[in-house]
């Protein structure tokens, strides 16, 4: 049996959709069955393996079992953090400091004679 799974996987998954087909022709609950294979073993990327990949990508405080780099890697994310909150307050103040021009320039052309209305954005 597992001789046939290696070979089957040997061909890709075009070769397991084309036995379950067949599978579902010949007798529906052996295409069923192949199915339902296909999904628990991951082989189609689906059911319990999907976003795998995801949850070992995004667990980054796991101990690597080397503390030196441990170590790094922390302070390392604490410092991308503290940049990336500065960044935030910087574009915040950019956007505000725009505001205020806009507002001042409308402001001072409303007082000297009205002067054209401004686009709307």
């Amino acid at each position: 049996m597992t001789d046939l799974v290696a070979k089957m996987d040997s061909y890709g998954r075009g070769a397991w959709i084309a036995a379950m087909i067949l599978g579902f022709i010949l007798f529906w609950p052996v295409g069923l069955a192949l199915l339902f294979f296909l999904i628990w073993s991951g082989r189609m990327k689906c059911g319990k393996h999907k976003g795998e990949r995801w949850r070992r990508m995004g667990n980054t405080m796991r101990s690597s079992g080397n503390a030196a780099f441990d170590e790094y890697k922390a302070e390392t994310i604490r410092r991308l953090e503290e940049e990336q909150e500065a960044f935030k307050e910087f574009l915040g103040k950019l956007r505000m400091a725009k505001d205020k021009a806009e507002f001042e320039d409308f402001m001072s052309a409303r007082k000297n004679g009205g002067g054209p209305e401004p686009e709307a954005a």
